[in-house]
This record gives structure tokens, sequence and C-alpha cells, in this order.
């Protein structure tokens, strides 16, 4: 199995007959509108495609992605019910879901958790293989903006997601979860808890754009916590998750 980095918080879940493509904002070339690793090869990837979709924000949902049934035809789409709450897709183009509900066929399991912006993130189960994918779930605070209320109330917000997802998945294989600069200097704090509470075999680092070292520095912590880490250096770059 393998896992694609796209951008931002976008991957690819490649599988034996089925590829899953995860909050996709624009695809992995630099140079050219439409082109890399999404159009140039995974949608060209024979078996099922299943795109899923956390919430509305434009650097999470692109509209475009419901073209793809036109060079893809074995194609589900999964989003989180707020996209079709604030008119981004209608209700016949996908299958909706929120906090608490499953979407499962024969090829892949998908449970919706909840998040602390807005919209789900998800516990995909696909071929023994479990993944986790945050979305906008993180501890999001401004250490030098909020005030001492507003960092209690989103820790505590962020802890109890952690504390119902760990309910039911103590354990997973692959986390893809926000580490991003941008929200100054305690914004790996998130990651630090979702570590200590989440028993991690890889650790992925997502929403970072293009601040790779950011990204990347959460490494030394996520190691020392006992996972693996993917260090991010490039868009599409690709990483086999069997290892």
């Amino acid at each position: 199995m393998k896992l694609d980095y796209i951008y931002h918080s976008g991957f690819a879940i490649e599988a034996d007959g089925v590829t899953v493509i995860i909050d996709y904002y624009k695809d992995s070339s630099e140079q050219e509108y439409n082109k890399g690793i999404v159009h140039d090869y995974l949608l060209k990837r024979p078996g099922e495609l299943y795109v899923l979709s956390s919430h509305f924000h434009p650097d999470h949902f692109n509209r475009e992605v419901l073209s793809w049934q036109t060079e893809h035809p074995d194609i589900h789409y999964i989003f989180s019910k707020d996209i079709l709450k604030h008119r981004r897709a209608t209700r016949d183009e996908a299958i909706y879901i929120n906090r608490g509900d499953v979407y499962e066929d024969q090829n892949i399991r998908i449970e919706a958790f909840g998040s602390t912006d807005v919209g789900i993130s998800f516990l995909i189960d696909l071929q023994g293989v479990r993944l986790f994918h945050a979305g906008d779930l993180n501890n999001w605070h401004w250490s030098e903006e909020s005030t001492p209320q507003e960092i209690r109330k989103a820790e505590g917000d962020f802890l109890a997601e952690v504390k119902c997802l760990q309910q039911t998945a103590p354990s997973v294989d692959v986390a893809m979860f926000p580490v991003d600069s941008r929200i100054g200097k305690d914004y790996m704090r998130g990651a630090e808890q979702f570590v200590e509470r989440i028993k991690i075999a890889i650790f992925v680092p997502m929403h970072f754009s293009e601040q790779y070292e950011s990204g990347n520095a959460f490494r030394t912590f996520a190691e020392s916590a006992g996972c693996r880490f993917l260090a991010i250096t490039r868009l599409g770059e690709s990483f086999d998750i069997n290892q």
C-alpha cells in the first residue's frame, strides 16, 4: 500500500484495486494547472476510486473533483454534510456523512469523527490497514493572540474529540494530522497531544502548505513517542506504508 502526498492536506492511498483521494485542493504540479500525480497517474489507475472531502473550505474541497467521473466511471464521492449545507455540491452528487456516520461497502469502511473547526475527520479501514485523516481537527489556538479562556476552550474541545476517537481506535496504522506553524509558537501542541493519546505506527504531517521545514520539525517528538515519521519534502511524493 502506498500513500501519496498531493498538496496541503491532500493525500491519496493506493491499495490493490482501490484508490482513495482525500481533501483534494490542487494537483501536485507547481508549473501547470491540473497536472501532477492525480491527473497524470491516479485518475488513470485501474480499479475503484473513492474521493473524500472533510469539509467545505476551499483548501480541503475543490468542486473540480466532481468532473473526474468522466475520466473514471468507477468513482464514489463521500463528503461531509457541511459541503451540501453550504451548497458546494448538490444532494445527488455525493454521499454525505456527519460525525458518527459510517460509509461501508465491499472495499472500504469510513467512519466520520469530529472536528474542532467545521466538518469531520475520517477513520478509514482498507485492506487490513487503519488510517486516520484529521481534516481540520486540531488544537487550534493562537497563543500570542488568544485569551487564556479561548486557549482553554480550544484545548478542551480538541481533547474531547480525541477521547471519542480513542474509544473506537486506540491505535491506528497511519495518521495524517495538521502541523501548521501559522498558528504560532505552540503550533505542534495538538499533534503532541494526539500522539500521546493514540498509538500511531506512522505519523504524517499535513496542513502546512509549502512550509516543509515547519511540518517536518515534528519528527523528533513523533519518533520519541514511537512513531515512524514520514518527512514530506515535495509535492507528489510517495511512501510505502507497508514497510
